[in-house]
């Protein structure tokens, strides 16, 4: 998703994507390690999906935005 549809969200649906992010990184780095993921971008894709989530909550902890 972009920052644009992220920041619509509520703060709740945000920390519950994250999770979400976070249970498909162990997911993918598992089978990773097993060689049965084909395509290694999508651990690159969940990172920076992580990323971008983590950036808009503490902006909303901060107030910036």
């Amino acid at each position: 998703m972009k920052f644009k549809e992220l920041r619509a969200q509520k703060t709740q649906d945000l920390e519950k994507q994250l999770e979400e992010s976070h249970q498909e990184l162990f997911n993918l780095r598992f089978r990773a390690s097993t060689k049965q993921l084909a395509n290694h971008r999508e651990l690159r894709r969940v990172k920076r999906n992580i990323a971008r989530l983590h950036t808009i909550i503490r902006e909303r902890e901060l107030g910036i935005r």
